[in-house]
Order: structure tokens, then sequence, then C-alpha cells
């Protein structure tokens, strides 16, 4: 295993974080989680030397705590650094602070949370808590020792993240990050922001959903196979974070065995100038590539917002342009249909025209958003 610097603090994390957001489950009920399995997993990493277990409150319909909490037994918990997050929705005032902590510090089996997140800061959550004094409370919870240290993850566009990341003395943020999302949500920029700060920063979906590991188009499959250095494709993803020298540490929701096994090997040969610049070209045109496979021309400008009926245009437009670029029905349907508000849907559209007047690419919005809401609506009753 390798180990990387964690922003401020003296103490060295494992390349490779576990997240517990992706377990292997019996069936398809996702609070089913298959505990025999995931156990093993989880205790096998740790015994290679992963030495950061992220969960959260929702994540396996709130099963996944619990069962890291089982898992963390026999010696286990005092080999790793232990992070959960604060449900952010559910905080409606200052007494709900302490109430979901303490709930989650029993469901882990723990007296403390190393690594404590704000979870998926965006517009709304993050001016709520603000406003409750999280800052005032999360003092006295680390002064009691409840927590280690404070950080968030965040889900919005960059102006938000850098007034986040300036409004508190953080220690760590978690984004999304990967070499297809460098201009989403805090992208390179803020990656670069929050480190130059002295924030450790966490990767989630370093593959993008399991986008960037399912079989790969032509015009990329022929790319990765003219590369000089073979490697899989999630080899490639991860190694990419890892040779930025401002990734702390990339989270990974494994849910086979095999996952496990391969990305700790890919962990093992992680470092920062692994790649060499004919690699980080290679990189580049692949997501050029893909990025040629979307049918709508979108540039995410925002020239077109806001909407005044509320539709999230350049959203919907990603959304729709994902599954053709990648064939990811199941993370288009999850994304439209239930992490997208229902006002900010393509069907609040009422041709008004004033997004079409506004776009410098030009693109027939109206007739798009038409075509993108039939189709993933399709996909929602499928």
């Amino acid at each position: 295993m390798q180990y990387r610097s964690f922003g401020k603090l003296d103490w060295k994390p494992s390349a490779l974080g576990f997240g517990a957001m992706r377990l292997p489950t019996i069936g398809e009920d996702q609070g089913n989680i298959d505990e025999a399995l995931a156990t093993r997993m989880i205790r096998t990493a740790i015994d290679a030397g992963v030495n950061y277990v992220d969960t959260a409150w929702p994540y396996h319909k709130e099963q996944s705590e619990p069962l890291i909490g089982r898992c963390l037994q026999d010696g286990y918990r005092e080999q790793v650094k232990l992070a959960t997050k604060m449900p952010s929705w559910l905080i409606k005032e200052p007494a709900d602070f302490d109430k979901h902590l303490d709930i989650q510090l029993k469901r882990l089996q723990t007296d403390h949370i190393d690594f404590y997140l704000l979870h998926s800061l965006n517009k709304t959550f993050w001016p709520n808590l603000r406003d409750l004094h999280v800052f005032e409370w999360a003092k006295k919870a680390i002064q009691s020792g409840r927590i280690g240290y404070l950080g968030f993850s965040f889900h919005d566009d960059l102006p938000l993240f850098k007034e986040i990341v300036d409004a508190y003395d953080w220690t760590f943020c978690q984004i999304m990050y990967n070499y297809m999302d460098t201009e989403f949500q805090a992208g390179t920029e803020g990656m670069k922001y929050a480190a130059d700060r002295g924030l450790a920063v966490v990767i989630m979906e370093p593959i993008r959903g399991g986008s960037l590991a399912r079989p790969a188009p032509q015009p990329v499959a022929d790319l990765w196979a003219g590369a000089p250095v073979q490697r899989s494709q999630v080899d490639w993803a991860l190694q990419w974070l890892w040779n930025q020298p401002e990734v702390s540490l990339l989270l990974s929701g494994m849910s086979e065995m095999r996952h496990v096994e391969e990305n700790l090997d890919s962990a093992a040969r992680s470092g920062v100038g692994t790649l060499d610049a004919g690699d980080l070209e290679l990189v580049k045109r692949v997501s050029e590539a893909y990025r040629a496979l979307s049918p709508i021309p979108c540039t995410d400008c925002k020239y077109c917002m806001p909407c005044p009926e509320g539709v999230a245009i350049p959203r919907i437009f990603s959304i729709y342009n994902g599954f053709k670029m990648y064939g990811d029905e199941a993370g288009s349907k999850r994304s439209y249909n239930q992490f997208m508000n229902a006002e900010n849907r393509a069907d609040n559209c009422v041709a008004c025209g004033q997004c079409e007047a506004a776009c410098p690419q030009q693109i027939e919005i109206i007739d798009w958003l038409k075509r993108a809401h039939e189709f993933l609506r399709e996909l929602a009753a499928s």
C-alpha cells in the first residue's frame, strides 16, 4: 500500500479508501447487505493496509453504518480512521446535530468519529447548517472527543464550493472528481483551491459511478488498445487521480471481492508522477472521444440559466449525454428521477425561448428537453 499526505494533519492516509456505499447485497434490495461477504472484503482491504473507511447515514437504506460498526469489531476499529456524514437534509434545528451524531455513534459501535463530514453541501443545505451555527456545535463536539476533525462533501457549483472552503478552517473536503469531470462541480480548479488552503482532498466517484469501468465504445477502446502501457480502464482512471499531488486519497465503492483485489493492486503501484506526458495526453484524448459521442453540444456555459420555470437545462443535457456516452441506463435513471427535484425536470419547460436566444451553441434547447424527458421518463418506467 502507498500512503499520501492529508492536508495539514500529521497522518498518512492509504491511497485507497474503502467507500461503503456500494457494498454487495443479496438480491436487488439495497438494504439487504451480504454481511459475510462485505465483512471479508473490508477486512481484506484493512489487512492490506487500507486505513480509511467511509460511510454515511443514508447508504444502503441506513444499513451501511450498522454494518461498518459490526465489521470493525475484533480490533479492526483501531486500525482505521472512520469517516461518516451528518445527514444535512434532516437538520431542522440545533438539537438535531447531537441527536443524529448520537445515533451514528451507536450504529457504528464507537465513541468517536475520526472524520465527520457535513453531507452533500449545496445551495439548500449549506445556508441552513451555517445559520443553525453548525460550527459552534462542531467546536463542542471536537472538544468532547466525539468527532476528531470536521469536513464536508459537496454537490453543487464551483463558486459555492469556494465560498464554503473560505467559510471555516476545515480539515478536509470530499468532491466528485475523475478524468471526465474536471470542470463539473468543484472540478480541477476547486480541488487545487482547497488544497492550496491546506485542506485534504478526498475523491469520490473516481470511476464515475462505474461508468468508466463499462465496456468502452469503439473509439475509446481503440485509444486504450494503442497505449504503450496496457492497463485496465479502471486502473487508468485511478492512476490518473493518484498522479495528482492534491489528491489525499480516493474512495472506491467496491461490491465484489475482485474489485478489492484489483484496486489494492492498483494502489500498490500508485504515486504522484507515475504517469508521463504521453499517458496524460492519452487520457485527455479518451475524454475527448467520450464527449464526441454526446448528441447535444452543450458546453455547460450556463448562458441559458436561470430558466424562469426552474428547469435545470445543463444538468438534464449532461444526464442525457451521459447515457449516450457510457450506456449507463441505471445511472441515468437515478440521476434524473431520484437525484433531481421534480420542479427542475424537463417537463416544466413552457417553450418560452429565452434559453435558445441566449445559447452561444445555438442548440435547439426546447426540442432537446422534450426528447430528453421522453427518453428518461421511459427509463423510469422500464
